[in-house]
């Protein structure tokens, strides 16, 4: 009775190994899914439920194998005791063993990267080895350097990760970095002076430098900032209406200062009427939506500052906002003269923003060092902008436009309150349109960066889009922050994927397919009917 009571569970056994196998293949399953929400390949609103379904697939397993444990003990038994499991266990120990050495040593080589020194680079070309600019100052670092990297989830950081971790090996410990997610945590972007998506920040003790890219280039110029800091001054032009660099004015420009401070940059105010006098220390002069013209005495104290070497960046709005009238505008005739650069007297009406034609949009932007990360990630909005001419460049100077409307757009030259403007071809100017154009001149090293547009700098639209990228990377390049070193160029080797010939492609089929895998089969039979002769 007893031995039929036995048979009858032994035939039921099956059910607690297909528990078990359903068990097994959902906690994988699970243990994938969570590897890749670890990694953000995905985002989960609950993981919580997760977590649930994981415990709830390891009880299954469990209790699967224990059904079938009690069900077939004397199986379960000659399993564990019999020759082959001898064999099994052997093996898998030898396994175990493998995988926990390679695990361990993976985890101390990731933790501690510079345990083992420097890795070795093995490309041909060296892809993977830092300059020697940057090596060098990485071993000169005075202190402990943390790089914090504003990515945000639409951003990819796998190859900015990559190469601040050759920035933390290579420094003897002096250098580390982390991520922040800058639209999970705007008041950390905001107190490190960050505008934009993709830039580090470097900070050494007190003193900070942004990278705006994760290039090696950026990253080693930051890197020099941060090691020899100099006084950086600029100066925003006074006394000519020109908004607040303080808070709580109607219009002002507290934002775009107090981000210009988180560079490190020192920010003054300057009125030639009063002083009669542009400062030695002035790396770039900003003048800002003047509401009434500059003087022609001030234009000339310009004008011997820029050919001196010196840069301005000009924000010029339409007349038909400012006070300017019929007066003369000595600014606009300096820049016409001595660059090619004419300002429109004209309001651009750009019927792409269906909301507001008024607010023209930047639908192309121009390839230049000011523009490197917004040609392809952000626009950039100019509440009541005029349009810019490019005319002929004078010899020595190049003028970029790197602001641009599509032809849907003119420049109203004739705008009339209360009244739907319309688009007269003998009056208006046609799109597409300039709206902000760069210029260099190369002999006497001057720069300046004119916009048609003031207010796209002004508190209530600077963390729009890309205005305060536009702005700050503008005052960068004006004030030559762009180029403190060279990084040595490699040769990078050219490699091209050669497709094989008809004959040899069925040869490396015939041998992946067959040679192989006929190897591995022949080498089992061969030691299984080996033991088999052995008994």
């Amino acid at each position: 009775m007893a031995k039929k009571q036995k048979n009858t569970a032994a035939q039921y056994a099956f059910i607690g190994l297909i528990l078990a196998a359903l068990g097994c293949l959902s906690t994988g399953l699970i243990g994938i899914a969570k590897g890749m929400l670890a990694i953000n390949m995905f985002t989960l609103d609950n993981a919580d439920s997760l977590n649930l379904a994981l415990q709830i697939s390891i009880g299954v397993l469990v209790i699967g194998l224990a059904a079938y444990t009690l069900m077939t003990p004397d199986t379960v038994r000659r399993f564990f005791t019999g020759r082959q499991a001898r064999y099994g266990s052997n093996s898998l120990i030898m396994t175990v063993a493998f995988v926990g050495i390679i695990f361990v040593a993976n985890m101390l080589a990731y933790q501690n990267p510079d345990f083992l020194g420097a890795p070795w680079d093995l490309t041909e070309d060296k892809s993977n080895t830092l300059a020697p600019e940057t090596l060098q100052a990485l071993a000169t670092l005075p202190g402990k350097v943390t790089a914090t990297a504003f990515y945000s989830i639409n951003l990819n950081s796998a190859s900015a990760e990559e190469l601040l971790l050759k920035f933390k090996t290579n420094s003897k410990g002096n250098f580390d970095y982390k991520f922040v997610d800058p639209d999970q945590d705007p008041l950390a972007a905001r107190e490190a002076g960050i505008t934009g998506d993709g830039k580090i920040l470097l900070q050494m003790g007190e003193t900070k430098e942004i990278a705006p890219s994760a290039s090696e280039s950026e990253l080693t110029r930051a890197l020099i900032r941060l090691i020899s800091p100099e006084a950086r001054v600029v100066y925003f032009l006074q006394g000519h209406g020109e908004p607040s660099l303080s808070a709580g004015g109607e219009i002002s420009f507290s934002i775009a200062n107090s981000t210009l401070e988180s560079k490190n940059y020192t920010v003054k105010t300057l009125n030639l009427l009063s002083t009669n006098v542009i400062p030695e220390d002035a790396l770039t002069i900003i003048i800002g939506g003047p509401l009434k013209p500059l003087a022609g005495s001030e234009v000339s104290l310009l004008k011997k500052y820029v050919d001196a070497g010196g840069s301005l960046v000009v924000m010029e709005n339409p007349n038909a906002i400012t006070e300017f009238g019929d007066s003369p505008d000595p600014l606009a005739e300096y820049l016409t003269s001595d660059w090619g650069i004419t300002l429109n007297n004209d309001i651009v009406i750009d019927l792409v923003n269906t909301q507001n034609p008024l607010q023209a949009v930047s639908s192309q932007i121009g390839q230049h060092p000011i523009t490197q990360n917004l040609t392809q990630n952000y626009i950039v909005i100019l509440p009541q902008a005029r349009s810019i001419s490019v005319g002929t460049a004078p010899e020595n100077v190049t003028l970029t436009p790197i602001i641009m409307t599509t032809e849907n757009s003119w420049g109203e030259t004739e705008l009339v309150s209360n009244e739907t403007p319309e688009f007269s071809p003998e009056k208006d100017n046609p799109g597409p349109l300039n709206l902000a154009v760069v210029g260099e001149n190369t002999a006497t090293q001057g720069r300046v960066v004119v916009f048609g547009n003031s207010l796209y700098a002004t508190d209530q639209v600077f963390d729009a889009y890309g205005n305060g990228n536009m702005f700050i990377n503008s005052v960068d390049w004006a004030a030559e922050q762009e180029s403190l070193i060279n990084i040595t160029p490699r040769t990078q080797t050219p490699r091209a994927y050669i497709p094989p010939t008809q004959g040899r492609f069925l040869v490396l089929v015939i041998v992946s397919v067959f040679v192989l895998p006929g190897m591995i089969v022949f080498a089992g039979i061969s030691s299984w009917l080996s033991r088999r002769k052995r008994g």
